[in-house]
């Protein structure tokens, strides 16, 4: 049984080599081969019928030729005589394979080749003629039947032997088939056989040399294109072929040889072109770099070199990060972390502030792809001094008409009561005058702030540039704290920090991050009501790559009134009010806004998770100052809990307000 699998598998391999062309033509050869073979059976079959016929008849003329002269020789009982007539025909016909006499009971009395005494003295038997089932005694026609023996088709006849009306016994004789319809019969079988057997080796011959002469080659021809294909242009297929095949393998060397040499004159002339290539993007104004996938430097021009403050020697190679200043370093790092990853395939623009003159730079940020327009094998970095720009869009700002309709409100309610005060003073109780000089102080102090917090955030959109230093970030928290502190007990609200004690330093300006905690620990202490709690925190920030960025982060939760999610969109805007809706509290509207531009000075991004009734958490990060504090970790952010694209600290704030909700 193994076997028959084996040799099945084997024939089924054999037969999968085959091309289709060859498979149709072998089909069609044994469709032709059985239509023949059939035809020819069909052609000694119908000569094999036709000789039967024949034999038939002849065998019952000859009997009934036999019956007529040797039926007075039975009647008489003369049988020597019909022994020697007997004999004489026999010898004198050669198709005439035996002759049997017979009396009315059927006992043979007389045989050729044998005869009654020779039969008796040999097997002391007697003898008698088996008549066929059919025949019967006074039927007057002979009766003729055929039977096979091994010499082939013998045909008996039976032939009654009457005279006068009376039987008298029977003739039986077998006549042999026509030696020449025999030859024929067979010759013409042999023949078939043989165009059968002559066609299959003819056809396996060709199968054969086809294999040795076509389908060899041109396996050999498609396993060449192949190599071409993939750029081994020295691939070369040495068979002594010839006619078309011949010259077919010779033009593919041809080819080959051709495109080998064609691609050493494009490593010369790409090589040239390349070089060119660099001598332009070393002159243009704009700095040029070009980053592998790694973030390791690979090219820089004389532009990018002085605008980054590098020397004009500096060599290439290693991660552009450790080459770059930490203000530089702290804006380019998120966006190549962001570049790395494959998040971003269509590149970014964003500006990067340079504290040595005071410059802005514009950075376009676009990846290199591979040729699946799927993984990163590259950056390139070009590099703007928008310096004068920037301060030109800055001079153009329409700051100025939202100050002035925020300012009349303040001013109208002023001058209302004064005038009021000055026109009707006398007539007003001392209880009135003292309520509209309060309303009138109170809108100065309002005017006050929104003038202070304007002034603040038109120093924040100029072109001032601040000076970023380490700054150990518990002291501007225990500072707010202690500023808060008798603001958070009048109101009944407990402040909280919790601070790492082995939190390293972070890069920013300690004034301006102390304006953010203040006007974020404001907004908390107002929203939330007496009984709740503030907490303060500030720990080492998890990154999706740890590699090249790490941060600190600082969060402001709250367990106030929370807000809606149609106002988180707009909360950092320009005089945008919660209470313009809920018309609890009163506000300038502006310090979400100068909290947003102080982070974006410090390329960062203010974060809020809230929900209405249940509090509010504010975070923002800051990068490490030195990258000598970073503690990279061996293995990938999935061990902090990361997955996919999600914010680790969204998470918590989420899971945070979820928990208060529980509460």
């Amino acid at each position: 049984m193994q076997l028959f699998s084996q040799l099945k598998t084997l024939l089924a391999r054999w037969w999968s080599d085959f091309t289709l062309q060859t498979r149709l033509m072998a089909g069609a050869t044994l469709l032709v081969s059985l239509i023949m073979s059939g035809l020819t059976f069909w052609a000694v079959n119908t000569i094999q019928q036709d000789a039967q016929l024949n034999d038939t008849r002849f065998g019952r003329d000859l009997g009934l030729l036999l019956a007529a002269n040797v039926a007075p020789l039975v009647e008489t009982n003369d049988r020597s005589e019909l022994a020697r007539f007997s004999y004489q025909f026999y010898e004198n016909t050669s198709n005439v394979r035996y002759m049997l006499y017979a009396d009315q009971d059927g006992e043979i009395f007389f045989g050729i080749p044998y005869s009654e005494p020779s039969v008796q003295n040999s097997l002391t038997l007697r003898r008698r003629m088996k008549l066929p089932a059919n025949y019967t005694s006074s039927a007057d026609a002979p009766m003729v039947r055929q039977h096979f023996t091994p010499a082939g088709i013998v045909t008996d006849v039976f032939v009654p032997l009457v005279i006068e009306g009376n039987y008298k016994g029977m003739l039986a004789m077998g006549i042999n088939p026509s030696p020449t319809v025999v030859a024929s019969s067979h010759l013409t079988r042999d023949v078939t056989i043989a165009v059968f057997v002559s066609i299959w080796v003819m056809v396996i011959l060709g199968a054969v040399i086809n294999a040795l002469t076509i389908t060899q080659p041109i396996k050999e021809l498609l396993l060449g294109v192949k190599n071409i294909a993939t750029g081994n242009f020295k691939q070369r297929i040495d068979l002594p072929l010839g006619g078309e095949l011949g010259e077919l393998i010779y033009s593919f060397n041809d080819m080959a040889e051709r495109l080998e040499r064609y691609e050493e004159q494009n490593i010369e002339e790409l090589t040239a072109e390349k070089a060119k290539l660099e001598s332009l993007v070393s002159t243009i104004a704009d700095g040029a770099i070009l980053l592998d996938a790694e973030t390791n430097l690979v090219l820089a021009n004389i532009a990018a070199r002085r605008i980054l403050g590098w020397d004009v020697a500096l060599p290439l190679g290693g991660s552009i990060l450790d080459k770059l200043q930490p203000e530089v370093r702290s804006q380019l790092a998120p966006p190549l972390v962001q570049a790395v990853s494959g998040k971003d395939h269509e590149g970014s623009e964003f500006r990067m502030s340079l504290m040595d003159g005071n410059r802005t730079i514009r950075v376009l940020l676009n990846t290199v792809l591979d040729q699946s327009r799927e993984n990163v094998k590259g950056m390139a970095i070009t590099l703007q001094d928008i310096t004068r720009e920037v301060a030109l869009n800055e001079a153009k700002s329409n700051f100025i008409s939202n100050v002035s309709h925020e300012l009349r409100t303040p001013l109208f309610n002023i001058k209302s009561f004064i005038e009021t005060l000055h026109e009707y003073g006398e007539d007003l109780s001392e209880q009135e005058r003292k309520e509209f000089l309060a309303t009138a102080n109170n809108e100065t102090d309002r005017l006050t702030r929104l003038v202070n917090d304007v002034l603040d955030l038109s120093r924040l959109e100029s072109s001032r540039r601040y000076e970023f230093s380490a700054v150990e970030l518990h002291e501007p928290i225990d500072q707010v704290l202690r500023t808060y502190q008798l603001n958070a007990k009048d109101k009944q609200i407990t402040l909280e920090k919790e601070i790492d004690p082995q939190l390293p330093a972070g890069l920013g300006n300690y004034d301006l991050l102390l304006q953010v905690l203040g006007n974020l620990m404001g907004n908390a202490l107002k929203f939330t009501p007496a009984g709740g709690k503030v907490v303060i925190r500030a720990y080492r920030a998890p990154s999706l790559n740890p590699q090249l960025i790490q941060n600190v982060r600082i969060e402001i939760d709250d367990t106030g009134l929370g807000i809606d999610e149609e106002d988180q969109s707009a909360i950092f805007d320009r005089f945008f009010r919660v209470e313009n809706r809920v018309h609890t509290l009163e506000g300038t509207g502006l310090g979400l806004s100068i909290v947003k531009n102080i982070m974006d000075k410090h390329n960062s991004r203010v974060n809020l998770v809230s929900k209405v009734g249940v509090g509010t958490t504010f975070w923002f990060d800051l990068p490490l100052y030195d990258l000598s504090e970073y503690d990279l970790p061996d293995h990938d952010s999935s061990a902090h809990g990361l997955s996919g694209h999600e914010d680790p600290a969204e998470a918590q704030a989420e899971d945070k307000i979820k928990h208060k909700a529980k509460k």
